[in-house]
C-alpha cells in the first residue's frame, strides 16, 4: 500500500504541472527544450546537464524504502504523505497475523469425531479427556493434541505372520509341544477391537507387539496341556476357547485396553520334516479304529443273541412250571430231534425179525443231488 501511495503521488504531481511522463505536453520540440513538447527520454535533460550525471536513488532502493514505510522521493527529500484512509505497515502486519491466528485456531481447536471413533485429548502430553462422536472444541496445538482412535473396528492378527516368514524363512514359531510330547504344526488368527481408547493409548507402549506376544505365550501354554490327537483333530474347538479366555486374562491384567474377540486355528498338521512318517501313523490309527468298530459290532451282535436265547428259556421255563411233565417230554423229543437228524440210523419195524443188514453199503456216502432218475431206498430201511 506504500508503494501505491507513492505512484498515486507522483501522479497527482504530474497532472497539476501539466506535464507527461517526458516533460509539458503544450511544445512541439522533440529535442527536449523547454520551449514544450515532450521530452526524448534519450535527449540531454532541461539545463544541459548530460542524462546520469547527477546521482540518485535507483528504482530498487526507491521500493526498498518504500517497502519500509519510509516513503521517500528522488531527490533525498523527506517522505511523501500519505493517501488518507490507506493502512499503514504497522496495520498491514497486524492484519496479517491476525489473519494467522484465527487460521491457527480454526485449524487446531476444531476436531471431526466420527461415529466408530473416540478422541484422546492430551494437555501438554498428559491425558485430559476423552471426545465423543461429533464436532468438538479444544485449546489450540500444541498446548493441546487430539488422537483419534477406531473402537469399531475388529483387527485380525495371523500367526504366524505372512511377512516375517517370507522374509526370513523361519517357521519355527509355528511348531509347539503337545503333552504327549508330540510336535505340531499350528496357523492361527487372533481378533481384537478396542475397548478403552484411554488405556490402549497410554498403558501400554506396543500394543500390537503386545497382544502377538500375548496370543503366542496363550496357544503354546494350552498346547502343551493338549495331545496330538486333540490338536488335530475334534479338540481344536476348546483350545480356542482356552487360548482366548487366557488372552483376555493378560491382557486384563495390563489395562491394554483390547478386548479378544475369538480365536481360530486355521491349520493343524505335523511338521514337514515328519510327515510321512505321521501319515503313516495316521493310517495305522485309522485302522485300528475300524478293527475296534468291527469288534464291538460283532460283540453287540453276540449279546443280542444270548439275549435272546435266555429271554427264549425264560418262556420256556414259565411253561415248565405249569406242567412239568409235558414239558419235559417236549424238550426230550426236541433234544433227540436234533441229534437224530445228524447220524446214521437203522429203524427195524418188525419185533424178533432180524433182516439182512448190508453193512459194508450203509456206510455214508457222499452227499449225491437229487435227481429224478435216483434209485429207490430199500424198504424197509431209512436214511
Amino acid at each position: 500500500m506504500t508503494i501505491l501511495s507513492g505512484w498515486f503521488q507522483r501522479l497527482s504531481i504530474l497532472a497539476a504541472d501539466n506535464k507527461g511522463p517526458w516533460g509539458s505536453g503544450s511544445g512541439s520540440d522533440n529535442g527536449g527544450g523547454d520551449s514544450g513538447g515532450p521530452r526524448n527520454p534519450w535527449a540531454q535533460p532541461p539545463g544541459g546537464k548530460p542524462r546520469g550525471t547527477t546521482p540518485g536513488p535507483s528504482a530498487l532502493d526507491e521500493f526498498l524504502k518504500r517497502a519500509r514505510g519510509g516513503g521517500g522521493g528522488s531527490g533525498g527529500g523527506g517522505g511523501r504523505p500519505r493517501i488518507p484512509g490507506a493502512p499503514s505497515a504497522g496495520q498491514l502486519w497486524v492484519i496479517a497475523v491476525g489473519i494467522l491466528l484465527v487460521a491457527w485456531i480454526a485449524l487446531t481447536s476444531f476436531h471431526s469425531i466420527g461415529p466408530q471413533e473416540r478422541g484422546v485429548v492430551t494437555v501438554l502430553g498428559r491425558y485430559s479427556e476423552t471426545l465423543e462422536p461429533g464436532i468438538r472444541f479444544t485449546l489450540p496445538a500444541p498446548f493441546v493434541e487430539v488422537a483419534k482412535v477406531d473402537v469399531a473396528a475388529i483387527n485380525t492378527d495371523t500367526f504366524p505372520d505372512d511377512s516375517s516368514t517370507v522374509t526370513t524363512g523361519n517357521d519355527t514359531d509355528k511348531l509347539m509341544l503337545t503333552s504327549d510330547q508330540n510336535i505340531v504344526d499350528l496357523d492361527y488368527s487372533v481378533r481384537w477391537q478396542i475397548a478403552n481408547p484411554q488405556d490402549f493409548a497410554f498403558q501400554i507402549a506396543r500394543p500390537r507387539e503386545t497382544l502377538r506376544a500375548t496370543a503366542q505365550s496363550a496357544m503354546r501354554a494350552v498346547v502343551a496341556t493338549a495331545t496330538l490327537d486333540e490338536a488335530i483333530g475334534a479338540g481344536r474347538t476348546a483350545m480356542e476357547v482356552k487360548v482366548q479366555q487366557a488372552m483376555q486374562e493378560i491382557l486384563d491384567r495390563y489395562n491394554s485396553g483390547i478386548r479378544i474377540q475369538g480365536v481360530a486355528i486355521k491349520g493343524a498338521q505335523a511338521p514337514a520334516q515328519v510327515a510321512d512318517a505321521f501319515k503313516e501313523v495316521s493310517a495305522a490309527q485309522q485302522q485300528a479304529q475300524s478293527d475296534i468298530s468291527r469288534a464291538r459290532g460283532y460283540a453287540q451282535q453276540v449279546l443280542a443273541k444270548a439275549q435272546g436265547e435266555a429271554a427264549a428259556f425264560d418262556v420256556i421255563y414259565a411253561q415248565y412250571k405249569l406242567a412239568p411233565e409235558v414239558t419235559r417230554r417236549r424238550m426230550y423229543y426236541d433234544t433227540m430231534e436234533q441229534v437224530l437228524s445228524k447220524s446214521d440210523k437203522t429203524i427195524i419195524e418188525s419185533p424178533g425179525v432180524v433182516p439182512y443188514l448190508p453193512l459194508p453199503g450203509m456206510r455214508r456216502l457222499p452227499p449225491v443231488a437229487p435227481s429224478a432218475s435216483a434209485a429207490p431206498q430199500t424198504p424197509g430201511v431209512a436214511q
